[in-house]
């Protein structure tokens, strides 16, 4: 294909390809060209022009197909006006004879249709050049334009159109509409629309004429009333109608002028339609109310639904929120009126009112359109319209309600359905209309409206229930099933009522289980008793019944009887937990009863006439729907009636024909929906679509089956008819009961249907093979799931006979289910014989068949065979069915066996997988070749072309990245066929391309090209997002284009943005401009944001948030400014948002702010790219800021420091989230603070991310102060709302979250109006869940309770560890308060504020701990859950309560546990602690009765078992994963604990309970790698064995006081290993210690394990670098490890003491050998401190075990001899490391161990060998060592001054002859006087003065001259003054010896005299020095002495 980039086509080239390949070279050469031909040189193009223009005409006469025609167009275009134009004329002169040529033959119809296109283009782009030949151009086209779509073209230009031939355009659409197809409406809907809105708002000036006037309104209106009502006949056929009494309209007319309608308003826009409303509105209500619109019931019933659609299509899309209430308030005043002329009506007497019994029957339909848009409106606006429901003027509630009392049942149920959405928008209304309905109800109770009316309200306000997460109160389903009781109770005393008495209580009681099993438990007995009631006690009493009562009576018995199944179905649907054995058996009888009712149900409508017909069918109905629910074993003994029924309702004589599409599209496979055309697919339209579907009925409606009115769905329930409702309902039936039939039963059945199908004939013969195909077809369905068989061949013979006569039958649906029950037939037989006999079968009809028809259903059953069975894995089978399909898919003759056929194909392609491979080619090559060559005309075939290349594409997969010759023309093909389809007009086609596009993306998104595919895709939503409801295939190709982009985005967001905003800079600005604009501001991202505001399809939206998000992970931060702006603008974009901003920053403006009518017309500039958003749109926008501000986390240190960032952006452009802290607290507060409570969520939510992550932020500006501050108002400001009486509990509860959060931060300076909100929330609290008036399900008070105490919780622990900072010595918050000299800091405050209320909080705290604690108990222990319920749950709701316990436990137990901690569990007597009612009937021991009142003792220990248990328990939890928070709380919790001495004491004597707590522990420290938790695990193990420690001293200290010293010997040793030392793992303490200490050690250190330290794992001889933290763990493990000997007996100790000497000295090896990386320093302290405790350790001493452990510690010291032996060698070992344990070995070890050879020796070689060391630090440190040991026992000093005295000396007095140069060697030689003198002090007294004798003599050596002295360095001058401290302070010690040196050695006196007097003159000098320097030098200078 790169050949066909050329400027001329290449001829050579091209002739040797294959003639398809040729038609897509071509294309290929002209797609380049038009790119190629504006870039090129205007020379080189007239150069080649004519070469070029011949070859281009050779193409337009060599019959190209449709897309090649459009390109040759253009490309010829562009010759002419790039290069030279003068011999254009000849091309228009030939295109013109062309299309004047006789030939009609179908090959030259290519040619004539290029031609045309020619033509067109050439008078496009060139104009007036050609103005010779425009009148001959325009008579040959004048012929073809004839089309909606040329119309619509010309209407932009040709004025006339839409002024003076409005009435004949409109006139000639409207008959247009007659029995036209979807895309016709759409095409015309679109253009009428447009030209009634052009006639309206003219886009250009119009020069006036002569008598005429600009269209009004009214007139166009009238215009569309007379379309919708008459219809588009002439005046003669509509009279004529008119007189037979017939409409004259069908319904397609109306359904298309629905469709205009909602054009017309589109394109007049939002602005127009707030300003124009009540116009719109008065037109819409005469539709619905006209006497020709509503004459049938059926067509009522469709014109509501097509006003219905406009109501929504243009309020719900077009209008904001402002605009929306305005509309609703103009609704409900229509709604005021209406019912005022019904009461009037009704209450005048018709006699003399004005009001005729037609109007009051009008009025009915007007008030369900009002009422269900209104309904819809505030379902919308949600929380929003609050301020609505508080508007007096207008009443709106009081409105509704009031039709409840209407005459008419739509009416009512209406009403009913409009108090659903406001009890859904706004769930704070439920439980009040609950209550007054309910009373209303009681009040009217003799008014049969009344009864209908308000029992539907309730119903319906039950239903809202399921939508609403806040719930109602328990309390309301009692009401609710007494009012129901009384209802069927009283039925029988007033027959007048009976009726409305009985539906009214079943349908209470079925709306009744919506709410759940829960509620209903209670009740069912009752329920149970009401059923028995409703039905004969057997089946005997049935027949009985039949002799007696007349019409009425049995009118009310069968209502009666439906209603009490319908409460069945409810109990089976909504309480299936409650459906028990017991349950079924007790209604079995009934369900007996209702079966043997069937039978009898002829011969009552033969004795009472039709008028009981109806009920009779919703009973049957009714029956069916249960019986389908329930087990068929269940009614077993009932199936030959049910059956006999159910052949009579699908092939009897007086069958009602159920719509095709209410049954049939559910049981085909859902891709095959697609070969029926975009009406049966998701289409915008879909609302009103479906009636044309519906059959007769035109639709569904709510009074058709008031029983949905509660069923859980957001839209209005549209029920079918109950005779076409039946029928689907029998097809279940029978698909449920036939799998349980047997075999002869089967076959007899089967062969029946067959019977019928054969013999019948007509209309009937249609309906019945509908019935029973659908009804077989779920049969299959069934026995599919249920892995069930169908039976031998006698059952499968009728069986195959009965599909295929569906499969060929006329009707394409059938035909599709049919190859789905054939698929599913196959799949249950699971036979491969009759599966390939089936396809031999399907072959041979193919092969034979010439009808279109059996060719479409054979091709589709062909693809659909092996469907189930794990996808297509025969090769032969594969290569036949691919033949059929490749010959069928082109005969051009039948377009529609061309679709089918493709369409199989795809499936066959998906279903091969890989082994299709060897297909592709071939496939890629007809795929594209039909693409090229298809009319535009057969758009189906397009579709199933696009459906077959995305599934190739798919089936190719990433293999089209490779660069072979064959995978590069695959991919080239792919991309032609993609630029073919996108050149199509029909949205579907466009759709697929795209799709297409994006598969391509996704294997090989390098040969996409961005720059072409993302501006086309954004043509699209500029296109088409203002009229979004223009063409219901705009939805699907806007899904396919916004998951595109989504997929792009995920990869190449930048780019993405970029070409979108390119293409907008480029793009001429046409007539909607709306979202151009907003890309040319907002940039892609900006205009999605709006897509998404008007979107209401779930998945599109779900696309654009993602698409959103993909965007904003990829430039969020690297374009920060601009993203924070856009999620603001969104925010700002409401009148409400905007007042808040107003309030917030308190700003003055005008007054007009909140004048309803300037929030839209006049758009300030202000005002930003958006205009009132949706509550909605700006909650995302919200989750949009805390996905920035976590993004930011994850980026650069700066987002979060304000210096930084600062600093940053003086050097580089960059930009920080903390530089936009203002904006974001300004979000925060607009978003916390709007009418919408979601939004309150959201914005509360944003603050708590603000204040988690800049609370430390410092402020630069203003040192010891954080950034934070300066918005305290702002924090306070946005809380205060959800504080209020009325805030919903869910606002409350994440505002007391917020509250926390922001106390605990330390940023506030004035605690007390945080605190005083949280105290309100106490307050709140405490009044307890007793007050009446609950508006919320109690779970609601358990939230809220609990979210209040958690946040007291995290309050208390903030302060408490505040204050505990603060009083830690030497804290940095210790020595801040002592600098500033606060006598009261913040901490302090914050923990005086919390004490006040800490008398309650704990009792609360503890309620809620053993709620929590009973609520956690496995279900096995259910039955010991208190029946009432707990503290602050109630029985009922448990199951709720959860998940609120869950989130809150772990942080109140850590302050409960502070809380004991701070008390030391001294119980004091707080009172009543200002709880105004007890906290829980089993409240921790503070019981009130006196019998059960506890001790102090047990009070405690019950708390300390409960704290501990919870603990426990949780930490043993395989779910404790994800909750690090928790355990973290959980282990300080127990730490606080273990602080305190009395449950020390109780943990340390309970041994059983203390093994417990390690293995918890052992596995917390084992599964959770954080370090945090592992220290906190240490520090409780710590703990853990000083309480055993603390135990043990204490046995040991009392049996000694009891024995009395005398008898100590005999003193029975307490500890663990008692007389033999053994430790049982799994009961000892100090095992489960060792473990997992040794658990940490050796994770940390693997050396230490023999095992480990060779392998991998071990790291054998690497270093492994510890971290600081691991150090710390390290460090706290040695620590254990030596504590563990003292809590053993003296055998134990033994056992134990060599495992924690070899741990000990191999974590020293390590540190010693610098293995452990650069944090060894902090490694060491640790190892010497636990050393020196085990060798001090009282079991060393003690008489059993004292000679075990002085062997243990000799072998412990000789390892450590060897091991610096032996490492000593290496470089990098510390040597004064080992050197110090040496010394605590030999300091605190006893003499028997280390005074023995030869280890005595190897320690003094050791000490001598490190005094020999060249490096002073290591030579400082030994003399240090050494002056410890002089001073140690004289058993252990004495050898080493023997061996090491000499040594000393001798190094000592070569210091005179080699003076110190630097301060260590400085250092050392000071230690080494040091330890000299120690020697010397260590001396008897009889043998010191010999000793000091030596010393003096060094120290006088050491001291220098007077002229030495001044020029010596600066290390030689501190010796010598040093040396001199030293002399001075030795000398008069020992006078006597000083005198006789001083006498014997002049010298050294001359020396020292010498010394002494430059001393003293020195010491005056410096004392005369400040008189002297203060005359020249400046004061400040005195303050660097610090004297």
């Amino acid at each position: 294909m790169e050949q066909a980039h050329s400027l001329l086509l290449n001829e050579e080239a091209c002739s040797q390809l294959r003639e398809h390949q040729r038609a897509e070279f071509v294309f290929e050469w002209l797609s380049f060209l038009k790119k190629l031909l504006p870039a090129t040189d205007r020379a080189d193009v007239k150069k080649n022009q004519k070469r070029l223009v011949e070859q281009l005409t050779t193409v337009l006469t060599g019959s190209p197909g449709p897309p090649t025609r459009l390109l040759l167009a253009q490309c010829l275009a562009l010759v002419y006006r790039v290069g030279d134009s003068l011999t254009s004329s000849l091309t228009v002169d030939r295109c013109n004879d062309i299309i004047r040529s006789k030939d009609d033959s179908p090959s030259f119809l290519p040619t004539r249709l290029a031609a045309v296109a020619c033509l067109g283009v050439l008078y496009e782009q060139l104009g007036r050049l050609l103005i010779n030949s425009f009148k001959e151009s325009v008579a040959n086209l004048l012929k073809a334009t004839k089309s909606s779509e040329c119309l619509l073209e010309l209407q932009r230009e040709a004025v006339f159109l839409w002024s003076t031939e409005l009435e004949n355009v409109a006139t000639l659409c409207f008959r247009a509409f007659e029995g036209s197809n979807y895309d016709v409406r759409v095409g015309i809907s679109k253009l009428l629309g447009t030209l009634l809105a052009s006639a309206l708002e003219p886009r250009q000036a119009i020069a006036p004429r002569p008598g005429s006037k600009r269209n009004s309104l009214k007139e166009v209106m009238e215009l569309l009333s007379s379309g919708f009502l008459r219809g588009g006949a002439g005046f003669l056929r509509a009279s004529g109608d008119m007189l037979k009494g017939i409409s004259s309209v069908s319904r397609d007319v109306r359904v298309g002028i629905t469709q205009t309608c909602v054009v017309f308003v589109s394109i007049l826009g939002g602005a127009w339609l707030e300003t124009h409303f009540s116009c719109l509105l008065s037109l819409l209500m005469e539709w619905v109310s006209h006497a020709r619109a509503t004459q049938y019931p059926a067509d009522a019933v469709s014109c509501r639904c097509c006003a219905s659609f406009i109501l929504r299509a243009t309020l719900g899309t077009l209008l904001g929120e402002k605009a929306q209430i305005a509309a609703a308030k103009e609704i409900c005043q229509l709604i005021s009126k209406q019912k005022r002329v019904v009461d009037a009506a009704l209450h005048e007497g018709n006699m003399e009112a004005r009001v005729s019994p037609a109007d009051v029957a009008a009025s009915q339909h007007v008030l369900v359109c009002a009422l269900l848009e209104l309904g819809s409106l505030l379902q919308d606006l949600s929380s929003t319209a609050a301020p609505l429901l508080l508007d007096t003027s207008i009443g709106m509630l009081d409105t509704v309600i009031s039709v409840l009392l209407h005459p008419s049942a739509s009416a009512r149920l209406a009403a009913a359905w409009c108090l659903r959405c406001v009890a859904v928008g706004m769930p704070a209304q439920v439980a009040v209309l609950l209550d007054r309905c309910a009373e209303r109800l009681n009040a009217l109770k003799s008014c049969p409206e009344a009864v209908a009316g308000y029992s539907a309200a309730i119903a319906a306000l039950l239903g809202a229930v399921q939508l609403c997460p806040l719930g109602i109160s328990h309390s309301k389903g009692k009401v609710v099933m007494t009012l129901a009781e009384d209802l069927l109770r009283s039925a029988a005393q007033n027959s007048r009522i009976s009726i409305q008495r009985t539906q009214g209580g079943w349908l209470l009681l079925s709306a009744l289980f919506t709410l759940g099993p829960t509620v209903m438990e209670q009740h069912l007995p009752r329920l149970l008793l009401l059923w028995k009631c409703a039905f004969p006690l057997s089946v005997k009493d049935v027949e009985n019944e039949l002799r007696r009562g007349d019409s009425f009576t049995w009118q009310v018995t069968l209502e009666g009887r439906a209603g009490a199944l319908c409460a069945m179905k409810s109990l089976v649907v909504h309480c299936k937990d409650l459906l028990t054995d017991d349950v079924i058996s007790r209604l079995r009888p009934l369900l007996s009863c209702a079966v043997a009712l069937l039978n009898q149900l002829p011969s009552i409508i033969k004795s009472y006439g039709n008028q009981i017909k109806n009920a009779a069918t919703v009973f049957r109905l009714r029956v069916y729907e249960i019986l389908t629910m329930l087990q068929p074993k269940t009614y077993e003994e009932s199936f030959g009636t049910v059956l006999k029924q159910l052949l009579n309702d699908l092939t009897g004589p007086e069958i009602t024909a159920c719509a095709e599409l209410n049954l049939l599209p559910s049981l085909c496979y859902s891709q095959d929906l697609a070969l029926l055309g975009p009406g049966l697919q998701d289409v915008d339209q879909h609302y009103i679509e479906e009636q044309l579907h519906g059959g007769g009925s035109g639709g569904g409606t709510l009074e058709y089956d008031p029983f949905t009115i509660f069923e859980k769905a957001q839209e209005v329930p549209t029920p079918l008819p109950p005779a076409s409702a039946l029928t689907a309902a029998a097809v279940q039936l029978f698909g449920v009961i036939f799998p349980h039939l047997g075999i002869q039963q089967k076959a007899q059945i089967l062969e029946q249907f067959c019977e019928f199908v054969r013999h019948l004939k007509g209309a009937r013969q249609q309906t019945v093979q509908i019935h029973v195909a659908a009804a077989f077809c779920c049969t299959l369905k069934c026995l599919a799931s249920s892995r069930r068989e169908l039976g031998s061949e006698e059952v499968q013979r009728p069986a195959l006979s009965l599909l295929l006569g569906a499969l060929e039958g006329s009707n394409p649906l059938l035909r599709c289910m049919a190859s789905e029950g054939l698929s599913r037939l196959v799949q249950v037989l699971n036979d491969p014989n009759f599966t390939v006999s089936i396809t031999l079968m399907s072959f041979d009809k193919l092969k034979t068949a010439r009808d279109a028809i059996t060719r479409t259903g054979h091709a589709l059953a062909l693809s659909a065979v092996y469907r189930y069975l794990s996808g297509i894995s025969s090769p032969q089978y594969l290569s036949a069915c691919v033949g059929v399909l490749f010959t069928l898919s082109q005969d051009s003759t039948s377009p529609e066996v061309q679709m089918w056929a493709l369409h199989a194909l795809s499936m066959v392609v998906d279903l091969a997988g890989p082994l299709y491979h060897s297909h592709l080619e071939a496939s890629f090559t007809l795929v594209l070749r039909l693409l090229l060559s298809t009319p535009h005309t057969h758009v189906e075939v397009q579709q199933s072309l696009g459906r077959c290349l995305n599934a190739l594409i798919t089936s190719m997969g990433p293999d089209l990245q490779g660069e072979g010759a064959g995978v590069c023309a695959v991919r080239t093909s792919c991309l032609v066929g993609c630029a073919v389809m996108q050149d199509i007009q029909d949205c579907l086609v466009q759709a697929q391309a795209i799709s297409c596009l994006q598969q391509l993306h996704m294997f090989a998104p390098c040969f996409v090209n961005l720059a072409s595919l993302v501006p086309s895709l954004c043509e699209i939503l500029l296109d088409y997002s203002v009229l979004i409801n223009l063409c219901s295939s705009y939805l699907s190709l806007r899904r396919a284009v916004v998951a595109c982009l989504r997929q792009l985005a995920q990869r190449e967001a930048v780019e993405v943005s970029e070409h979108a905003v390119a293409l907008v800079k480029e793009l001429p600005r046409r007539d909607n401009t709306q979202l151009d604009v907003t890309i040319k501001e907002v940039g892609l991202e900006g205009a999605l944001f709006s897509l998404l505001d008007r979107e209401s399809d779930p998945r599109l939206c779900r696309d654009i948030q993602e698409t959103l998000v993909h965007m904003m992970s990829s430039a969020a931060e690297s374009n920060l400014a601009h993203w924070l702006k856009l999620c603001k603008d969104v925010l700002s974009a409401s009148a409400d948002s905007a007042a808040a901003a107003a309030v917030e920053t308190q700003q003055e403006e005008d007054g007009d702010r909140y004048d309803d009518s300037s929030a839209f017309h006049a758009k300030s500039e202000s005002s930003g790219p958006f205009n009132n958003l949706r509550w909605s749109t700006r909650v995302f926008s919200m989750e949009c800021v805390c996905r920035i501000i976590a993004q930011c986390e994850n980026g650069d240190l700066a987002h979060f420091n304000m210096a930084l960032a600062q600093e940053q952006r003086l050097h580089e452009s960059a930009d920080y989230v903390v530089l936009h802290l203002a904006d974001l607290i300004r979000m925060a507060f607009m978003a916390a603070t709007d009418h919408s409570d979601q939004l309150r969520l959201a914005g509360l939510q944003t603050l708590l991310v603000i204040i988690r992550k800049f609370s430390n932020v410092p402020e630069p500006e203003f040192p010891g102060h954080v950034i934070l501050e300066q918005y305290q108002a702002n924090v306070g400001a946005a809380l205060r709302p959800a504080f209020h009486v009325d805030a919903p509990p869910n606002v409350t509860a994440k505002a007391c979250q917020v509250c926390s959060a922001w106390i605990a931060s330390g940023v506030i300076s004035d605690l007390r109006r945080v605190h005083q909100l949280l105290a309100s929330s106490l307050a709140k609290v405490q009044v307890g869940r007793d007050v009446t008036s609950q508006l919320y399900n109690e779970s609601t008070f358990t939230m809220e309770t609990l979210a209040v105490l958690k946040a007291w919780a995290e309050v208390y622990i903030t302060a408490v560890q505040g204050s505990r900072q603060r009083e830690s010595p030497g804290s940095h918050l210790q020595q801040q308060s002592d600098e500033a000299g606060t006598a009261d800091p913040a901490g302090a405050g914050l923990l005086k504020l919390v004490q006040t209320d800490l008398a309650t909080l704990s009792r609360l705290w503890l309620a809620a701990l053993q709620d929590h604690a009973l609520l956690t108990l496995p279900s096995q222990y259910s039955s010991q859950l208190p029946s009432t319920g707990g503290s602050f749950y109630t029985a009922e709701m448990v199951e709720q309560a959860r998940p609120h316990y869950y989130s809150a436990w772990a942080t109140i137990l850590h302050a409960t546990a502070l809380w004991l901690n701070s008390t030391g569990f001294i119980i004091v007597d707080e009172g009543p602690a200002n709880l105004s009612r007890p906290v829980t009937p089993t409240s921790m021991g503070q019981s009130t009765s006196l019998s059960s009142v506890k001790s102090p003792e047990d009070v405690n220990t019950d708390r300390l078992h409960l704290i501990l248990g919870i603990s426990v328990e949780f930490l043993c939890s395989p779910h404790s994963g994800d909750q690090m928070e928790n355990i973290s709380s959980c282990l300080q919790a127990l730490q606080a604990l273990l602080e305190v001495p009395w449950p020390r004491s109780k943990v340390g004597n309970d041994q059983a309970l203390s093994v417990e707590l390690l293995s918890v522990l052992h596995r917390l420290i084992v599964t959770r790698e954080s370090p945090s938790i592992q220290l906190a695990v240490l520090e409780l193990v710590r703990q853990i064995v000083c309480a055993a420690q603390e135990h043990v001293k204490e046995k040991r200290h009392s049996a000694e006081v009891d024995d009395g010293a005398a008898e100590k010997e005999t003193v029975p040793e307490f500890g663990e290993g008692r007389d033999t030392g053994g430790l049982v793992p799994g009961k000892s303490l100090v095992f489960g210690a060792l473990e997992l200490c040794l658990c940490t050690l050796v994770r940390k250190l693997p050396q230490l394990s023999p095992k480990l330290a060779g392998s991998p794992t071990g790291r054998g001889g690497q270093t492994c670098f510890l971290s600081n933290t691991d150090c710390r763990l390290v460090t706290s493990a040695l620590a254990i490890l030596s504590e563990l000997p003292s809590i053993c007996s003296p055998e134990g100790s033994v056992s134990v003491l060599p495992t924690v000497l070899y741990l000990l000295l191999g974590v020293l090896r390590e540190a010693v050998k610098g293995s452990v990386g650069a944090e060894s320093g902090q490694l060491v302290p640790g190892i010497l401190q636990a050393l020196r405790t085990v060798l001090t350790s009282p079991m060393s001493r003690a008489e059993k075990s004292r000679g075990a452990w002085t062997e243990l510690l000799r072998c412990a010291l000789h390892t450590l001899l060897e091991s610096w032996h032996s490492d000593k060698m290496e470089p990098g070992v510390d040597e004064v490391t080992t050197l110090t344990s040496l010394t605590i070995f030999l300091l605190y070890a006893s003499a028997e161990v280390t005074t023995v050879e030869p280890l005595q020796t190897r320690c003094i070689q050791a000490f001598r060998d490190s005094l020999e060391s060249k490096d002073p630090v290591v030579l400082s440190r030994s003399y240090q060592m050494l002056v410890s040991l002089f001073q140690g026992p004289a058993l252990v000093a004495r050898p080493f001054i023997l061996a090491l005295g000499g040594r000393l000396v001798s190094q000592l007095e070569e210091v005179e002859k080699s003076h110190p140069q630097g301060p260590a060697e400085l250092q050392a030689v000071q230690d080494a006087i040091r330890a000299l003198e120690a020697l010397v002090f260590a001396a008897d007294e009889t043998h010191r003065p010999q000793l000091v004798a030596v010393l003096l003599p060094i120290l006088i050596s050491l001291l220098l001259d007077e002229n030495a002295l001044a020029s010596a360095p600066a290390a030689s001058r501190s010796l010598h003054e040093s040396a001199l401290r030293d002399l001075m302070r030795i000398g008069p010690q020992h006078s006597t010896v000083f005198k006789a040196l001083m006498a014997s050695s002049p010298h050294m006196k001359a020396r020292l005299e010498a010394a002494v007097k430059g001393n003293q003159e020195s010491v005056n000098t410096k004392a005369q020095a400040p008189r002297v320097i203060s005359k020249n030098t400046p004061s400040i200078q005195l303050k660097i002495n610090f004297l």
